[in-house]
């Protein structure tokens, strides 16, 4: 008889929740921690080995399992071997963070209850906890506990839509809501050139248009020129343009840069515009004592965005919206009969329903209050600014390695670089660039970052390290830009 057929605790119709759910569920949470070794065994490195038609072909072999009683354990042997893993210290590419375990482990807590957060009946206790979490980290950013307003997110993208939504219903007339615009409004909004490209998709899910966010000049770091966004807003105004927001970047993904907050902050209210923060990266600065300077002048913000699962370790999604002055949030306010009644919320029932895009959510405050609980502001900071040195080291074995060249210092904890091929010619360097970065994810050695640099014409092309891992000693870096070297020899 196969499990599923079983009234046992292996069987696969048992359910995760009441008195029986974590007996259901202990066996089978031994299946998966094998499987996640068997896997990451099998795959021996940052990332598999071959190609996309190759993991694609061995993806529908798995898949062709039906009714196996063995399928968990099969499956996430092939999903362990088949990922990139972020823990690697040759897996550097992106903004991919390795989890800590506690995190984990308090993340599967809540997938095991599965509160949601759209009504109070339906998660009590994770209702009031992210209300309660929410309040410490206005505090960490800077803002009035008492008066600010926020919202757990799936990550920095929803939270600079929530941003700029509430940016244009404060800014602009009223009747924008009801009607749509009128003609003679031509909102703007005003970002970097390295700005997170979910900005324009921001003003375009607005209804604004791609077209309405003025790009302003960067420096070599790619941070924000505060001279040019003066020029920026004077040539807008005076062109007929509302500015409705200033977005600054605290930490692009690219260098790491901060934009001038101060001289935003200022600016913004001059113009009488809404500051928007985009500290997905950054934020994590707010952890250390070394780096949070980095980031003075964010508290001056209308609104900040923060992800937690980047320079906070927690598995995805942890991102984090805050509005400095809760009344701000007035336009998301709404009213379902069938989850947040009136005369619930006079009776003392809160609801989170007004403060989110999204109705179904989970309790992803849990797993940051956990680890808060655990590690506190001074033990996260300390995985902070080790990755920060481990960034300052992979600068200084890039500036020793004469086949290399580095872009600019690390701002946080990413290294921007490039290989220089010997025929010297900027076309030949973006190629070759290019290919080495592919040669090692296919042959499974590394998982190395690449971006261009704002401008046109060839030698834009750059790699990039992105150092999140708090564990990697700096030999492995050297180790992993040593494979660099090697491969962009080969493909010269």
């Amino acid at each position: 008889m196969n499990r599923i057929d079983n009234d046992g605790p292996l069987s696969a119709t048992a359910l995760s929740g009441g008195v029986a759910g974590p007996d259901a569920l202990r066996p089978l949470l031994d299946l998966v921690l094998t499987g996640l070794s068997v896997g990451a065994a099998h795959r021996a490195g940052p990332v598999p080995a071959g190609g996309p038609e190759l993991m694609a072909d061995r993806t529908a072999a798995a898949l062709s399992l039906l009714h196996d009683e063995d399928a968990l354990l099969r499956l996430t042997e092939f999903l362990a071997y088949g990922s990139a893993d972020p823990a690697d210290p040759a897996c550097a590419a992106h903004l991919h963070c390795p989890p800590l375990a506690i995190a984990v482990a308090a993340d599967l807590a809540v997938s095991a209850l599965n509160p949601s957060l759209d009504s109070w009946d339906q998660a009590p206790v994770a209702t009031t906890l992210e209300t309660t979490l929410l309040g410490e980290l206005a505090a960490l950013v800077g803002f009035p506990p008492d008066q600010a307003a926020g919202v757990l997110t799936s990550g920095g993208t929803e939270s600079n839509l929530m941003g700029l939504m509430l940016a244009r219903d404060q800014i602009l007339p009223t009747e924008v809501e009801l009607d749509g615009l009128p003609a003679d409004v031509r909102p703007r909004i005003i970002a970097s050139e390295a700005a997170h490209f979910s900005v324009q998709r921001a003003a375009a899910l607005l209804g604004l248009g791609e077209r309405a966010v003025r790009s302003v000049p960067v420096d070599r770091e790619l941070r924000m020129d505060p001279a040019a966004l003066a020029d920026v807003l004077a040539e807008t105004t005076a062109e007929g343009g509302t500015p409705i927001a200033v977005v600054a970047t605290a930490g692009t993904t690219d260098t790491g840069a901060i934009d001038p907050l101060h001289r935003a902050a200022d600016l913004a209210a001059e113009y009488g515009t809404w500051l928007h923060v985009d500290a997905a990266y950054g934020g994590g600065a707010l952890l250390s004592d070394r780096l949070a300077p980095l980031l003075d002048g964010i508290a001056r913000a209308d609104s900040v965005s923060l992800d937690w699962h980047k320079l906070g370790w927690q598995p995805a999604a942890a991102g984090v919206f805050l509005a400095r002055r809760e009344q701000t949030y007035a336009s998301l306010a709404r009213r379902a009969v069938y989850l947040n009644p009136e005369d619930d919320e006079q009776a003392g029932y809160p609801s989170l329903l007004g403060q989110s895009l999204r109705t179904t959510r989970r309790a992803d405050a849990f797993k940051i209050a956990v680890t808060l609980r655990t590690l506190g502001r001074s033990g996260l900071g300390r995985l902070v600014d080790a990755c920060h040195d481990l960034a300052h080291a992979a600068a200084a074995a890039v500036r020793a390695d004469p086949a290399l060249e580095l872009h600019c210092d690390p701002v946080l904890t990413t290294v921007v670089f490039r290989y220089l091929p010997a025929s010297g010619d900027p076309a030949d360097a973006d190629r070759c660039n290019a290919e080495l970065r592919r040669r090692l994810l296919r042959e499974g050695r590394a998982v190395v970052g690449r971006t261009e640099l704002p401008g046109r014409g060839p030698g834009r092309v750059r790699l990039k390290l992105t150092l999140l891992n708090p564990h990697t000693p700096p030999t492995a870096v050297e180790a992993l830009l040593t494979a660099v070297v090697r491969a962009g020899r080969a493909v010269e």
